[in-house]
């Protein structure tokens, strides 16, 4: 990790696995006490798979697969080798963010059942990448990629950056950065408020059970709703 970054211990790193990228947002805010977080991706994205949460320190690179590479060959896989020995190396958990150079004209499907099974391999939590991921039905399980698109080729995708700050659907990710991702999207958690995470979640939860509970009982009305609405509004951020 190449900036300050609080640590996760395995608690909250098994609770941040089981709870949702908008349960985290919410979390944040209230760990913060105020509104206006924004450190999240925009626009809709593809899960590979919507059964679970990745979490980890981001590990950036940037690719690109529209053109063939114009370095020589034995650059090109000098930069290959290194991207695999930088995610291999990593501090664990930990996430690839692939930022795609080509935005929305990339065709390059790095991800595939050959990549997620490598990343797995070196023991990563999931991709987020704004590229384009294939092989659904062999894709290497229990590693979920959170993509821009699918499609069914690889282009000339090669690498062209390793370890530095990177943008995935709006969102700018540091080497470090503590990234929660899922269906919904991505997040960086920020450093200053982890110690104060788990407390938020459970709070945020208490907090939406009082308009949940009286919500789901037979025979709520608009009256039980001004009424569970109230103390919800005091309650919360």
């Amino acid at each position: 990790m190449t900036h300050d970054t609080a640590t996760i211990g395995p608690d909250l790193l098994a609770l941040l696995r089981r709870v949702d990228t908008p349960t985290v947002c919410n979390a944040i805010e209230v760990a913060q006490g105020r509104r206006g977080f924004d450190a999240f991706t925009r626009g809709t994205m593809i899960a590979s798979d919507t059964s679970r949460a990745i979490v980890g320190y981001a590990v950036t690179a940037r690719i690109a697969a529209l053109a063939p590479p114009t370095e020589a060959p034995d650059i090109v896989r000098a930069r290959r080798m290194d991207y695999y020995r930088a995610m291999a190396e990593a501090p664990k958990p930990s996430v690839a963010v692939v930022e795609d150079l080509d935005g929305e004209q990339a065709i390059g499907a790095f991800w595939g059942e050959v990549n997620t099974t490598i990343h797995k391999g070196f023991g990563l939590s999931g991709t987020l990448t704004n590229g384009v991921m294939r092989d659904l039905g062999d894709m290497a399980p229990d590693y979920p990629v959170i993509a821009g698109s699918i499609g069914p080729s690889h282009g000339f995708v090669h690498v062209r950056e390793i370890g530095t700050p990177v943008t995935v659907f709006g969102l700018t990710v540091a080497p470090g950065d503590l990234v929660h991702a899922d269906r919904h999207g991505a997040l960086v958690i920020p450093p200053e408020v982890v110690d104060r995470l788990e407390g938020a979640i459970a709070r945020m939860q208490e907090t939406e059970r009082l308009v949940l509970d009286p919500a789901r009982r037979e025979g709520f009305d608009f009256a039980a709703f001004e009424a569970a609405w109230t103390a919800f509004e005091k309650a919360r951020t």
